[in-house]
């Protein structure tokens, strides 16, 4: 790939978010693949800012939206990502007290069932750990996990 200037960097750059929501960091780390300067990456970066390409509140609720809905992912899950973005703290926060709670836990308990279908566990221990574990590791917080597991294994 041969070495790009500014302004052409800033024009593809255009190009991408307007067909994918980005955030700053996504900018950032392909701007440095670029080997863009750090002064033209910020330049660039306040253009599409600017401009209304790039706007980290709007692809934090994005994000939320996405992974939650599509992937069925936990609060606790979304939030690591979006810190891997290096989002703010107050911006994450915001975009996920859009799920609504009910329908958060509505979707743990679903994900609890279907799971709890394809296990084979030797005891009631056994079966309550590995729905634990799976609950867990979609980024579920525990306290919640508890609560719908002890509620299924009642019915």
């Amino acid at each position: 790939m041969k070495k790009m200037n500014a302004s052409e960097a800033l024009e593809r750059m255009k190009k991408i978010c307007s067909q994918q929501e980005k955030c700053s960091y996504d900018i950032r780390t392909k701007l440095d693949h670029w080997k863009i300067t750090p002064e033209d990456a910020e330049l660039i970066l306040q253009q599409l800012k600017k401009e209304n390409f790039i706007d980290d509140s709007r692809y934090s609720k994005s994000f939320v939206r996405e992974k939650f809905r599509i992937y069925r992912w936990g609060k606790l899950k979304i939030e690591y990502s979006l810190k891997q973005k290096k989002i703010p703290a107050n911006l994450i926060e915001e975009a996920l007290d859009e799920i609504d709670n009910d329908q958060y836990a509505e979707t743990l308990q679903l994900e609890i069932k279907r799971k709890r279908e394809t296990i084979k566990a030797k005891n009631l221990f056994d079966l309550k750990g590995k729905l634990y574990r799976y609950a867990y590791n979609k980024g579920f917080e525990s306290n919640l996990i508890y609560r719908i597991i002890d509620k299924i294994i009642k019915e």
